[in-house]
Formats: structure tokens, sequence, C-alpha cells
């Protein structure tokens, strides 16, 4: 249960949870459990060392490592000092992490050890970052966590809060080829909170055990924790999505609660052990990120005896717009297909090129509004105007409403591709195929995969009397851009269609791959 009285901004979790179950476990990574208690004393002596550090409230403080109970220790430290962290994804290549860092003027960088070597790569260039903390120790020029941590008293700072005070910034792939930063504040976590509760879905009970296993980099991630630990759950925290890892964890520790995205779905379903793995203990899957085929989820509603919950958001939205109960996945009520309805306290409209609501059954462009949606991007004023108009978030996703209320995603009206509940935005990609010296033209398209969901594939005119292999041109792609945005395939064309205007016809290009199939997303 959602605290309300106790909890009134994020820097109150903890302190709530230690005062009404000290000794309850408040997660546990690799065999090391915390109790709330210690959870408190834990965040409250990272809060003391980011003072001493000199990080004036709203200082940005980064974190790019995997999964682990360190990084729950430095975020709730972080929301008793008033710093603000900025999840940085690990899969971004280095020059991508730098742009990142300096974005955000990062000030103190946390780093697990799998990500050292990339980090002393680009630290040279990043010169807001005046201190690196080795997660996981092993260097001699960063200090260890634990000693950075443990040489400072667990004395509660006790800053005053404020709703609008940004407590995580994360950043979304950019339709112009950089990254934004999402400023999420107090107010929209709380917005978050109350939405969970009211819906339902978030009935979650102290000790009940939750499975926290999508990377800490996306909001989905970091979200299931926290409400976790809203609600006082047992979280099992997991370091990296692994399937068997997944399974052996929900029948040892008897996982009751779970998110997935679509795909680790999936990839439970191929387990050459699933059916005789004891997966009784789970009462509620949750899942989102990207859309998952009616296939894949009838078979999963006869694998796991759950109730299954969709939710639909973006990171500009705190991960919150719309909600699937489980009582509407029953087969026979048609709903399969759709991402569920809006919460109470979230208004969401369909509407046209002109901002103009639709009516049931036309579809247009999903904009949303209420207590979820983002403060802004970060130092991006123009950007924030053009998403938030009049208070309404323009997703760029396309949708309808049937006669019952439901929204239906049919396709996007920007150019973001979802691959494995990652967003790649072509731009990106073409950016850094741009730089092939064979290259004349590109253009990069999602198309359908049965195990990600969306493939990256490109389009590529060469250079009169060039040539060369897809083999080349994507192992080029590597060096500049993170894996999961590098193109599976390349296609080579004469020439790609445009219009009038010199605008790539995306969809021309999308059309034969998607040809059969009801709605131009997988």
């Amino acid at each position: 249960m959602f605290d309300r009285e106790h909890i009134r901004s994020v820097a109150d979790i903890t302190r709530a949870q230690a005062k009404a179950a000290p000794g309850n476990v408040a997660h546990v990574f690799e065999g090391r459990a915390t109790t709330y208690g210690q959870l408190n004393e834990l965040s409250n002596r990272v809060a003391q060392a980011f003072i001493a550090e000199g990080c004036k409230p709203g200082a940005r403080v980064g974190f790019i490592g995997k999964n682990s109970d360190r990084y729950f220790e430095m975020l709730h430290g972080a929301f008793k000092a008033k710093a603000v962290v900025v999840g940085v994804n690990w899969r971004l290549a280095p020059p991508e992490v730098a742009y990142v860092l300096n974005d955000a003027k990062v000030e103190v960088l946390f780093v697990g050890a799998e990500f050292y070597d990339t980090v002393a790569q680009v630290l040279s260039e990043c010169p807001s970052v005046r201190r690196v903390v080795a997660l996981d120790g092993g260097r001699v020029d960063w200090i260890s966590f634990s000693e950075w941590r443990d040489s400072f008293h667990a004395t509660d700072p006790m800053l005053p809060s404020a709703d609008d005070d940004d407590v995580i910034q994360l950043y979304t792939s950019g339709t112009t080829g950089h990254p934004k930063g999402v400023q999420l504040t107090n107010a929209n976590y709380l917005a978050t909170f109350v939405a969970g509760e009211a819906s339902g879905w978030a009935n979650w009970q102290r000790g009940e055990v939750n499975l926290v296993c999508m990377p800490l980099f996306h909001v989905a991630g970091v979200n299931i924790g926290v409400i976790g630990h809203v609600h006082g759950t047992k979280n099992i925290i997991l370091k990296d999505v692994d399937p068997q890892a997944i399974l052996k964890l929900i029948e040892s520790e008897k996982i009751n609660i779970a998110f997935m995205v679509p795909a680790v779905i999936l990839f439970l379903l191929q387990q050459p052990n699933i059916k005789t793995t004891d997966v009784s203990s789970l009462r509620q899957i949750l899942y989102g990120a990207s859309p998952i085929a009616e296939d894949v989820l009838r078979q999963a509603q006869a694998t796991f005896n759950a109730g299954f919950v969709q939710l639909y958001g973006l990171t500009e939205t705190t991960g919150g717009a719309t909600y699937l109960p489980p009582e509407a996945h029953d087969p026979a009520k048609g709903k399969l297909r759709s991402c569920g309805i809006p919460y109470s306290n979230m208004q969401i409209a369909v509407v046209d090129d002109k901002g103009k609501p639709l009516p049931q059954g036309e579809v247009g462009e999903i904009v949303i509004k209420g207590g979820m949606v983002m403060k802004g991007y970060w130092n991006r004023p123009e950007a924030t105007a053009d998403a938030v108009r009049g208070g309404w978030f323009h997703s760029g996703d396309a949708g309808y409403f049937d006669a019952d209320g439901y929204l239906y995603i049919h396709d996007r009206v920007k150019d973001m591709i979802v691959s494995g509940g990652e967003n790649v935005y072509p731009a990106e990609v073409e950016n850094a195929l741009f730089g092939h010296p064979a290259i004349a033209d590109a253009a990069v398209i999602g198309v359908p995969d049965e195990r990600w969901g969306e493939a990256v594939k490109a389009c590529v005119v060469l250079k009169p009397g060039m040539s060369v292999e897809a083999a080349d041109i994507i192992a080029f792609a590597k060096t500049r851009i993170a894996g999961y945005k590098v193109p599976k395939t390349i296609d080579f064309v004469a020439a790609l269609p445009r219009n009038p205007s010199g605008k790539i016809l995306r969809r021309e290009l999308r059309a034969p791959y998607w040809e059969g199939r009801t709605r131009m997303v997988n």
C-alpha cells in the first residue's frame, strides 16, 4: 500500500519503510540482503557523501552499470541530497556515453566494473565529472563505492523537497541524432504511485517478492524497483536479463510480481525447462515498452497462472499513460491487442495533425496530459515546447480508441523503431552510416522480427563505381553506435523514395515488409 501520509516525496520512501518495517528485507542482490532499516542508513551515508562532494540541489550524478543493490543505495541517497540521477545506457558506444555525460554536466559518476574501460576512455572529454566512484572497487585511481559511502555518518540531511524538484533524468534517443534528457520530478513519481494504486495493479503487499530484472537506465527498470520499495516488497535484483536465471529465481525466491518486456517473456517461453520449473508463485506479470504478439501473450497466459497487466507509456510520461487490466486479458473480450484504458489521473486523446480530437475508431496521434508528464527536456526549451503543447505531450505514436474506451497502437507518427524494448531513431543510425566512404544515401526502417519485435534494416545507395559487402557496413556501424542500433540487414537500392521537399518516404520503404499484417508495429 502507498503510504501517502508519510511519503510526500521520493526522499521519504526509505524513511517511511524504515519506520514501518525496519527488519523487512528491502532487496537481495547475488545473495546480499539489505533490510529497509539498513537501506535507510546506507542512503543517508550516500546523501552525506554527495553533500560533502559539493553537489548542490539539482546537481546531476551519473550511473553506468549493470543492475545492483548499490544502484538503489545511490538512488535513495541522491533523493535525500536533492541530486538528480542520470541513468546512462551501458549499451551506448563511447562517444555516445561522453555526449550524455557532457549534456547533463554530470559531477559524480558511478561506474560498474564492466564499463571501467569505457569511462576511462572518455573521461578526459568530460570536464564536469570531478569524481568517479567504482561500484565494484578494484581501481587504484577511483575510490570504491563502499569506501566512499562509509566515509560519512548516517545522519539524514532532511533537506526540504518540492514537487517540482527533478529527481531522475533519463535519456531518450533523439530524432535529430542526439538523445534528450527527460526531467522527471517528485510530482511525476507521486502521480505514478497514485495511478498504480488507483488502477488496482499496484496492489502489492509488504513482504511480497518482486523481481527487478530490466535495465536500470530504462524508466521501467527504475520504476519497478522504486515502486517495490514504496510498497515495502522484497525486491530480488538481477544483474542481467538472463532467461535461465529468471526461471531459477522465480522458483527459488518464490517471486510474486515481475515486469518484463515482451521479448523477455518470449525468451522464457522458449526455455527447454519452462514446463518443469515451478512458477506457481507468480501472481502478477506486468509487461510493456513494446507491443506484444497476441500468440506470445496467449502462450504466456497458458504457461503462467498469473494476472497479466500491460503498461503503456513513455519515458516522457514516467512510463505511464494507460494500463490493460487482468480482466481485459480474457480472449473472449477481444482486447488483447489493446494497450488499455487511461489512468484516472491521466487524460489521453487521439488528434489529427492540427491537434483536433478525432472520433472513436479514427487513427491519429496519441497525446497525453496529467501528473506523469515530464517537466521537460533538459536544456531543450524548443524541443520541450514542441513536445508538450498546452500541457499535452505528443507521443509520436498513432492509435485509436474503440467503442469501450480502450486504446490501440496502430503505427508511429514518428520514425522510431522499437527493437527488444530499446528505442532506435533512424536519424542516429543514418548519421553513422553516412560516414562510410562508399555510401551515397541511406534510410533506416524497422522490419518485423519474431524475436525482437522489430529489427533495424538499412536501405543503402552506393556511390557510383563503389562496391561494398553488407557485413562491412554493419562492422563499420558498430564502431560508431551502440550494438542494438546497428542494422541487422542491409538492402542495396538504386534510389530512395522521397517527397518533393526531399524527405524520405519511409512508409513506402517499410510497406513491403509489413504486407499482410494488421498493424505496422510488431
